[in-house]
């Protein structure tokens, strides 16, 4: 019977239709070529003003430079795009597919690449502006949620966690520097801290981070949790918290919902030290009016919790060609200049500074970032996300060692 099924499996992979080669980013000139007159659907989510503006300036100059259609096609959720590649794909439509480009990352990547939907691997950094991306300080560039990415997406933006205070009230040179220095705060400052409760994104997150720093061998965090082990592994964590709880606001009997409600408390002066996963936000929350203006952000110098944000092309693409063209351009120091111009979108770049040209730095160095947004240069490293699973049983724990209801 196994020989049987072997048989027939092989038959059946024997009869796909072959496709057209893949474009190769080796031969740019080539590629470009063959990108001429594409039009190119890129699926992207499409539930902000601001971000379809600027993927509307993006198909703007990829019409302008290489003759290039974009079209934006709006989702509201990715998994939408990616249950479209995988009907075609059942359907045997390995080429002409209607999907050319997806905004993607984290399980929506890591389904597509599990079920051979995605083009390559190899692209992504054999793009002519992959030189520029900063590789050696932002390991999430190729891992995506633990998942290498294998050069099957190609990066455009970041995410970061960045600490906020209120300059009025704290001086910058005494804000902690880490997960064992803000214990030491709170000690000093007994109910100025608090964070969002679990299973709040940003409460969780915040104990990834924790976990990160004070875990004995941070690569376990990089694996899915193996039970037999939660215990060992979050024993740190969970003696970090044991101490930090009697510190914390209220005590820590009582928790904001979350991150609105935590920047509310950093503007009512209850609390000074908050924290979100845009390094934008304070900057953004100020000219709101929903912060003070003496409001200015800090991150841990060793790196704080980071993903990234990417575009990958489906294996059956209409116009694979044009879909390489427009994720080269988004990584373009022109694109991710524009892109992080809060007045555009305020989306953090994937580029080093030290590997642009002057000319190219100057596009950055000139940006009005907001009054709180610390430059490229200073966010510091990014610690990757660990595998989801460590979310999952962090919360599961947390919530039997400490929910409570707000």
């Amino acid at each position: 019977m196994k020989a049987l099924l072997a048989a027939l499996l092989a038959a059946v992979a024997l009869s796909t239709p072959s496709r057209a080669a893949d474009p190769d980013p080796a031969d740019w000139p080539s590629v470009l070529a063959a990108a001429k007159g594409q039009t190119v659907y890129w699926n992207a989510w499409g539930g902000s003003e601001n971000i379809n503006a600027y993927i509307e300036w993006v198909g703007s100059e990829l019409k302008a430079r290489n003759g290039i259609e974009l079209v934006h096609v709006k989702l509201e959720d990715t998994a939408t795009a990616v249950a479209k590649v995988v009907a075609e794909k059942a359907a045997g439509r390995t080429e002409g597919g209607s999907v050319d480009l997806i905004w993607i990352n984290g399980e929506n990547f890591a389904s597509m690449q599990r079920q051979g939907l995605l083009m390559g691997p190899g692209w992504a950094d054999k793009l002519p502006n992959w030189a520029y991306a900063d590789v050696e300080h932002k390991p999430t560039l190729t891992v995506d949620f633990t998942i290498p990415t294998l050069g099957q997406e190609s990066p455009w933006g970041m995410a970061k966690l960045v600490f906020f205070h209120d300059t009025a009230h704290t001086a910058a040179d005494t804000m902690p520097q880490s997960a064992a220095g803000l214990l030491e705060w709170a000690r000093a400052h007994p109910g100025r801290f608090t964070y969002p409760q679990p299973p709040d994104f940003i409460g969780s997150s915040f104990l990834k981070q924790a976990l990160s720093e004070l875990v004995a061998d941070p690569s376990v965090l990089q694996k899915p949790v193996v039970e037999n082990d939660f215990d060992a592994v979050t024993a740190p964590l969970f003696t970090w918290l044991d101490a930090l709880h009697p510190l914390m606001w209220r005590q820590a009997k009582q928790f904001p919902k979350n991150y609105p409600a935590m920047k509310q408390m950093l503007a009512d002066g209850e609390v000074d030290i908050i924290f979100a996963f845009n390094p934008a936000e304070a900057s953004a929350a100020i000219a709101a009016g929903e912060l003070p203006g003496t409001v200015r952000s800090f991150v841990f110098p060793a790196g704080t919790l980071s993903n990234t944000h990417f575009v990958a092309v489906p294996f059956n693409a209409n116009a694979r060609a044009g879909a390489l063209v427009a994720a080269d351009f988004l990584m373009s120091p022109e694109a991710q200049a524009r892109k992080q111009d809060p007045n555009v979108w305020g989306d953090p770049t994937i580029l080093a500074m030290d590997k642009l040209d002057a000319a190219d730095r100057a596009r950055f160095d000139t940006l009005d970032l907001g009054v709180a947004t610390l430059s490229p240069a200073d966010l510091g490293p990014a610690v990757p996300e660990p595998h989801a699973s460590w979310m999952t049983r962090l919360e599961e724990e947390w919530t039997r060692r400490y929910g409570v209801a707000n």
